[in-house]
């Protein structure tokens, strides 16, 4: 029997991330850490309320202050565009949802707590904070409608008063004919109403930009923690400033975390562009915990109703869902889409051939929201997924069964459903047998015995999930052979923590025959690297590494044309090994640096990979947990996780991504709690009241693979980094509801985030 060899480098192989050494000793180097000579500081002037007309005074005071070099309001932005929604879709009714303007300063009307009203720069953060407060705000309050229910209520205060209405967009996805008749067919309509809490990303690092202008270059160089350099930069261009992006370029160090919400643009970097330029000094903005709360996007907050409609054997023949998605008072840069695309994974894994999707997003006087990890797809799996759940528990066939009978059979893929996503390959109920097995369900019973002997409810929930992720694209990438035969990669992914340097090297070295490194992974920088789409949507590996596979390839071949001249044989008789070229079977090679010094240019290999539909990773999350009911208090006991990921990378890596996923989707589920008051005042605006989970918090978790290669990615990979959060809120939730149903005969269903106070709540009701 052979026995199958991992590879030292190479696809498959566990390397250890050759990031960690650097930021575990310190050496990272961040937005903070970068200080220009020179450099001056800014700070933002809020709105400390959610809706008001106002008036500025005192502006000579502040200017006045030693040390203050500039404070902007939006008199002195003329010119400037507003911010951009790059989100904009057809309706329902045909017609192209508005988008309301969102200014870079805000000029008289202010419609969030942390809407931004001025920028003063100074020598110090505290002289800026000084001179902020000597701005005279003479507010005019205007009502606050803050619940997306109470938005939508008859006579609420409208945000935007023009539009008469708090509705900002109405999508849909589906045929309400189709589906109609099918729920007229049912002979069993099982209905929920589900909560998805909204979420503050609360990423290591909060934001902050450094601003500089090269006068007699006309060029501006801003440094800032993105997901992608190119993106920020056309837009700042395009959109905001007005100028070609070639005057332009955005470095972006390290990164300490990004979730989605790095991936936009925020007021506050054309704010220092334009102060730079204005002082002609650099201009560096930091901001900090509390901004992030009230500046940040938010993620989720929705409100959703589905039905299923069941034949008389338990199968789907029809799914109605109506999605009210909280936008907050402006549509953010890509806010609209999120709802939307997110719904267009409503079936979940599961044969439903008739489907009416209706979203409807809607105004308030709070935050925006916009992409957060899995961005709508999170939202779509804990729908189908609590709600199969209660259909399982309704036709009395319980977790399992209900999903062996409606999952998509593994023998008729691909499969399109009515949204038009294409479902390539899997095994879903192969994934969710083998789950169950290392959950061991079947023992469940005793445990759940001895946990009520000890006084305690335990419970067990699964979820079995799949998403849509790298969407159709490439991403272009440049290797290049140095001058002391090391290697250098050029490519427009942008990482934020993910391993992107460790997971591109390992397909170099396997190519090239060389250590890790010795090979260097440039992002991060537009003017060393020529294009890129930046990371989002679980996009960088599965499309950037079929062109790093392919660009080291080119190289190869062309590294052996130039030793095959030098060594005077065919380049099938050379492999590269050790830094060197060899003819095979010889001791007689040329190291990769004399191939370079000979080739008296540089040598490049470049290719971009593109294709043309999503990848879809699918798997089973199965929860067991303890609920206290003297407190209210959860403990996560087990956690398993079987997913298919098509072909894995780098196992250490991908296991790391899934980690991270699961517990911020354990967090949602047990913890994150964002509270406005009717006053629109973000009640938890810091860690000491919004609570996040930690790693106390957390078991070991029992994390396997079940792969089956995707066909619409060139290398079979399917995108992994957001697939923790898909599948971990439902089965958190389904676990914990049957805890508190089986413990103390809860009935009603409990929502995210259940905190201890709601859980202790929820059993005392039962108990009546």
């Amino acid at each position: 029997m052979n026995q199958m060899v991992t590879p030292k480098f190479g696809i498959g192989a566990p390397v250890r991330r050759k990031e960690d050494d650097a930021l575990i000793k310190g050496q990272g180097f961040y937005t903070g850490d970068y200080l220009p000579e020179e450099c001056l500081h800014a700070h933002v002037l809020r709105s400390p309320i959610a809706h008001a007309r106002f008036t500025l005074g005192g502006l000579d005071a502040a200017r006045a202050v030693p040390g203050v070099a500039l404070v902007l309001t939006a008199a002195d932005l003329e010119g400037v565009g507003t911010m951009p929604t790059k989100a904009r879709m057809k309706q329902v009714d045909g017609t192209n949802h508005a988008c309301p303007p969102q200014p870079v300063l805000c000029s008289d009307t202010v419609r969030y707590v942390g809407d931004a009203i001025a920028f003063i720069v100074a020598d110090s953060v505290n002289t800026a904070k000084s001179a902020a407060e000597l701005i005279e705000l003479d507010f005019e309050p205007l009502d606050v409608v803050v619940g997306i229910e109470e938005a939508l209520a008859d006579g609420a205060p409208l945000v935007w008063p023009d539009y008469g209405s708090n509705v900002a967009f109405t999508l849909a996805h589906g045929d309400p004919d189709t589906c109609a008749a099918a729920f007229q067919q049912a002979d069993r309509v099982v209905s929920i109403d589900i909560v998805n809490n909204r979420l503050v990303a609360n990423y290591m690092e909060p934001r902050g930009c450094v601003a500089e202008f090269d006068a007699e270059a006309d060029r501006f160089t801003l440094t800032l923690g993105t997901q992608g350099g190119h993106g920020m930069r056309d837009l700042i261009c395009n959109d905001i400033l007005g100028i070609d992006p070639s005057n332009m370029r955005v470095v972006t160090p390290d990164v300490g975390g990004g979730f989605g919400t790095k991936l936009f643009c925020y007021r506050e970097y054309p704010l220092a562009l334009i102060a730079s330029k204005t002082l002609g000094q650099p201009v560096k903005w930091t901001g900090e915990r509390m901004e992030h709360f009230v500046t940040d996007a938010h993620g989720r907050d929705n409100l959703t109703h589905a039905e299923l409609a069941l034949d008389k054997d338990a199968k789907i023949i029809g799914m109605k869902v109506h999605v009210k998605a909280a936008m907050g008072a402006y549509l953010h840069q890509f806010g609209p889409f999120i709802p939307f695309v997110g719904t267009s994974m409503s079936t979940g894994l599961y044969s439903i051939p008739a489907l009416d999707v209706t979203v409807t997003g809607v105004y308030a006087n709070t935050v925006p929201t916009d992409a957060y990890r899995g961005a709508g797809r999170p939202e779509a799996a804990y729908l189908i997924e609590r709600l199969i759940e209660k259909a399982g528990e309704e036709t009395g066939l319980g977790s399992i069964e209900i999903r062996k009978r409606n999952f998509i059979p593994k023998d008729v893929l691909p499969y399109t459903t009515p949204t038009g996503r294409m479902y390539d390959t899997g095994d879903y109920e192969g994934h969710l047998t083998d789950a169950l097995k290392a959950a061991d369900w079947d023992g469940f019973a005793a445990r759940q015995q001895q946990s009520a002997a000890d006084g305690k409810y335990r419970g067990i929930g699964l979820c079995s999930y799949i998403e849509a992720c790298a969407f159709a694209g490439g991403e272009e990438a440049t290797v290049e052979l140095n001058g002391n035969g090391t290697v250098t990669l050029l490519i427009g992914t942008q990482t934020n923590g993910q391993g992107h340097a460790t997971a591109y090297a390992q397909v170099i070295a396997e190519q090239f025959g060389i250590d890790l490194d010795a090979i260097e992974v440039i992002q991060g920088d537009t003017d060393r690297v020529r294009q890129g789409g930046g990371t989002g949507g679980s996009r960088s590996i599965p499309l950037g590494l079929p062109s790093v596979n392919n660009a080291s390839k080119i190289l190869v071949d062309k590294v052996k044309e130039r030793a095959a001249e030098q060594l005077e044989v065919g380049t099938d008789d050379l492999e590269l090994v050790g830094g060197n070229v060899r003819v095979v079977g010889t001791d007689r090679q040329v190291s990769l640096a004399d191939v370079a010094a000979q080739a008296g240019e540089t040598l490049t290999g470049q290719d971009m990979v593109n294709q043309t539909e999503a990848t879809y990773p699918n798997g089973t999350h199965v929860c067991e947990l303890e609920v206290d009911p003297e407190t209210g208090d959860v403990t996560v006991l087990n956690y398993v996780i079987v997913d298919d990921f098509g072909v894995t990378v780098n196992p250490l890596l991908l296991a790391g991504q899934v980690h991270g996923g699961t517990a911020q989707a354990i967090s949602q589920a047990l913890c994150e709690s964002t509270v406005y008051d009717e006053e629109g005042q973000l009640l938890s605006a810091s860690l000491l009241d919004y609570r996040l989970i930690r790693a106390a918090d957390l078991p070991d978790f029992d994390f396997q693979t079940r792969n089956v290669p995707s066909t619409t990615n060139a290398l079979g990979i399917k995108g992994a980094g957001e697939a923790g959060t898909i599948g971990g809120c439902a089965s958190v939730m389904n676990a914990l509801q049957m805890a508190l149903r089986d413990g103390a005969g809860v009935t009603e269903l409990i929502h995210m985030p259940a905190t201890p106070a709601k859980i202790w709540d929820t059993i005392q009701a039962a108990k009546g």
